[in-house]
């Protein structure tokens, strides 16, 4: 009986050793990508530390084993593996060989988000709310009030998304007498009056000015669609009057492109201004529908493979099971290589369009990341058109790319065993 006892107890701990870790793998053989980072960002809001090898496994997970996890993971659809101590030791020795492209990032703490967007309905959806809702990652929405308002530093990450920080209501004038349109309009004239503004664009530029600082303050943001260079006009604008008549009831600047400092954006230089007021397009950085001259199915853009060891943000911001993506379009579609400063990085590009569609950048103590496009998922989104149903998307390679920048500010590195 006492020998039975013993081998019980035995069999009982060799289980245990067996089930120390749970990997998560993120390259083929994930069944849901984009659920497995709502998974971590669960994982991390319990204080509980979570490591993401770079470049192993398409940037897979990797957590000490609790019943618990292992429930959530099936209930959430995920694939996963529970592995021994050993094998997971062997794993961290493989990740830190000098001869190997892979790297091991701790996640520490759970991001707070805020999402940048209008509390008026719009005819349009944001490819980030819907993936941080199906992902079950949480977030609040903010607006110009609140930045005005010095809400920006609870926040650790801060996203902006079809936003025109230019004040010209998006240059959608010709939706001018659509209800959205008449609704936006004089909720951004009534913010713009509160704050002392007499124009919808003074509003912008300081709020603007305010997202700067929260980056140069520590903070990240990842900014898609037109967000991504109006940002940087805007910036490039302060003191010159850039919107015509019909957006603020006096004319435009006739030196306005003359007056430009490139000094003050982050990404783009050498830009000229679109001053017709029925386009769409804001200037030439995008790099515009009638220029692309690609078909949907040849249309695809290709990830930078990055130093795991030396170039750790680089990295962990391409994370994917793929390095060939699905273009698709935005109001603002990519960027023209030429247009873009030399100290950003490149994540993704089209050489053969010589453009450039998600780059990354340093300012101040903080970062800031520029995807060009809509809707990873949806080539060619429309006003009004229905919003993508992620289901039918979970392994996204495209929406991916948003979901690393999300993992991103909980980073540190991982010091290695000596």
């Amino acid at each position: 009986m006492k020998k039975f006892f013993v081998i019980a107890i035995l069999v009982m701990i060799g289980g245990l050793a067996k089930a120390s870790y749970i990997l998560i793998p993120m390259d083929e053989q994930q069944s849901n990508h984009l659920k497995a980072y709502g998974f971590t960002y669960w994982v991390l809001e319990k204080e509980i530390e979570v490591d993401w090898l770079l470049n192993y496994k398409g940037g897979g997970f990797m957590l000490k084993y609790y019943q618990q996890f292992e429930n959530e993971l099936i209930v959430r659809g995920i694939s996963y593996k529970v592995i021994s101590d050993a094998d997971a030791n062997t794993i961290y020795s493989t990740l830190s060989s000098p001869s190997s492209n892979t790297d091991v990032m701790k996640l520490e703490k759970a991001p707070k988000v805020a999402v940048y967007s209008p509390k008026s309905k719009q005819p349009w959806d944001d490819a980030v709310t819907l993936v941080l809702t199906y992902a079950e990652i949480p977030y609040d929405v903010i607006f110009d009030e609140d930045v005005m308002t010095e809400k920006l530093p609870e926040y650790d990450w801060l996203h902006l998304h079809h936003e025109d920080f230019t004040g010209q209501y998006g240059k959608f004038y010709r939706y001018k007498n659509m209800p959205w349109y008449i609704e936006q309009q004089a909720e951004f004239e009534s913010t713009a009056r509160k704050f002392g503004f007499n124009k919808v664009s003074h509003l912008k530029l300081a709020v603007v000015k305010k997202i700067r600082d929260y980056i140069g303050g520590g903070g990240f943001i990842f900014a898609m669609c037109s967000a991504t260079d109006t940002f940087d006009i805007a910036l490039a604008a302060d003191g010159v009057d850039i919107c015509q008549t019909v957006f603020d009831g006096d004319p435009m600047d006739p030196r306005a492109q003359q007056k430009l400092n490139f000094d003050n954006t982050l990404a783009f230089k050498d830009f000229i201004l679109n001053k017709n007021y029925m386009d769409y397009e804001f200037s030439n950085i995008d790099n515009q529908y009638s220029e692309r001259r690609v078909r949907e199915e040849n249309d695809y853009f290709n990830l930078f493979e990055f130093s795991a060891k030396w170039d750790p943000i680089p990295t962990m911001l391409t994370q994917n099971h793929t390095r060939v993506i699905k273009g698709f379009y935005g109001q603002t579609t990519s960027y023209k290589t030429n247009l873009v400063k030399s100290d950003v990085v490149v994540l993704g590009e089209t050489k053969s369009l010589k453009e450039v569609k998600y780059i990354h950048g340093v300012f101040g103590k903080g970062f800031w990341t520029f995807y060009g496009g809509h809707d990873p998922e949806d080539y060619q989104h429309l006003v009004g058109e229905e919003p993508t149903d992620l289901n039918l998307h979970p392994n996204s390679p495209g929406y991916r790319l948003i979901l690393n920048n999300i993992l991103f500010p909980a980073a540190k590195k991982k010091k290695r065993k000596t």
